[in-house]
């Protein structure tokens, strides 16, 4: 597949280098020759100078032809704009802004360009690794506001419902999964023995959330 980099920073460097390890045909565009010395002298694709979203550049890179375009430089608005050009001029079929302004990102998904927010998903990188399995975020929204993410449990909230568990927490239990199973669970629900429940909460709220549920309802007045 022919795939079009918009920005050869450090992570458009690293997905060139990566797309052509697993046998892309691989254009690059930057509007600083310099910048394309981060390719190494590996790297045999195109190397186009210019702006990414000017339609020429985009047509030199090989755009018409491209079956993914990843806008990656360190402009919001440059990123936005020329996934939207490949998007909607050349009709590319797979398309990824990165976008920094998490705020944004909502936006842009809305009009059908796959982002990823830098701040969020590089958050939940290092939560990953810091924290124990469990409590990191499996999903964030892409404004990075809201959290869904599977709460460990202290043992005595077995017995316990989940409306308890919300009023405790301020979090809002999405899904249980029982022997395997989702389950869909109403505040009467009763926790049970092996349950793993995930919660939705506000991602300033993770740490609280999780550490109000791994001391248990005894310590909660």
């Amino acid at each position: 597949m022919h795939v079009v980099i918009m920005g050869c920073g450090r992570v458009g460097a690293s997905l060139a280098a990566a797309l052509e390890r697993l046998d892309n045909d691989v254009a690059v565009i930057d509007r600083d020759r310099e910048a394309f010395r981060r390719l190494g002298s590996d790297f045999h694709g195109q190397q186009v100078v210019g702006m990414g979203f000017d339609r020429q550049v985009l047509i030199e890179a090989g755009i018409e032809h491209a079956g993914a375009f990843a806008a990656v430089s360190s402009g919001d608005n440059s990123n936005i704009i020329s996934a939207r050009v490949a998007r909607e001029t050349f009709g590319v079929e797979h398309v990824v802004a990165r976008i920094y302004d998490p705020k944004r990102a909502a936006v842009y998904e809305r009009l059908g360009i796959p982002t990823v927010a830098t701040v969020p998903w590089t958050t939940d990188r290092f939560l990953r690794t810091l924290l124990p399995e469990g409590v990191a975020a499996s999903w964030r929204d892409p404004t990075g506001t809201v959290a869904l993410l599977q709460l460990p449990l202290h043992e005595n909230w077995i017995g316990h419902s989940v409306r308890e568990l919300e009023d405790a927490t301020g979090a809002r239990v999405a899904f249980v999964m029982r022997f395997g199973n989702g389950v869909l669970p109403d505040a009467k629900t009763v926790l049970q023995a092996d349950d793993a429940v995930y919660v939705a909460a506000h991602s300033g709220t993770v740490g609280d959330v999780t550490s109000v549920a791994a001391r248990g309802p005894e310590e909660e007045s």
